[in-house]
């Protein structure tokens, strides 16, 4: 996808605002490739997110997720399932990814308050993992729905 995530100097990623025209140039760019969602990069092209939801990869069970400066919305979702993968013991890594990091992770999910925990089975037509949601992105899905119903222990 050609659309970049806007500059943070011209809006804080850290502003949940109306200004989503750059994602929605991104979705029709999506839509109009045959595809239902792209990811969007930064200035310094780094994953920022995709269009309306926040990026995770595991590799090697650990979850790597774009920080807040590479453009990353500080949504409400991102932060729970952030918490909900501490409270499993698994280790969160907030840093910068690259384009080849979602091509050979072992697992790739996207959050969002309309999405909630979505696995993500492949990307530029390559297959994540074996090609289902994993183990890890699973968990998380299950553990959020609870979360989100009150039904968390």
């Amino acid at each position: 996808m050609s659309t970049a995530r806007s500059h943070p100097a011209s809006l804080n990623p850290r502003i949940k605002s109306l200004n989503y025209l750059n994602n929605i140039l991104a979705k029709i760019e999506a839509l109009d490739s045959g595809v239902m969602e792209a990811i969007m990069y930064n200035h310094e092209g780094y994953v920022a997110e995709a269009t309306g939801d926040n990026v995770f990869i595991v590799r090697n069970g650990v979850i790597y997720t774009p920080p807040i400066s590479a453009g990353a919305l500080d949504g409400i979702t991102r932060r729970v399932v952030i918490d909900l993968a501490r409270r499993q013991g698994i280790t969160v890594v907030e840093r910068n990814l690259t384009r080849f990091e979602l091509y050979v992770c072992d697992e790739f999910f996207l959050t969002g308050t309309a999405a909630e925990v979505i696995g993500i089975v492949d990307i530029d037509g390559r297959a994540i993992g074996d090609g289902r949601p994993g183990p890890v992105t699973c968990l998380l899905r299950e553990k959020f729905f609870a979360y989100a119903h009150g039904k968390e222990a």
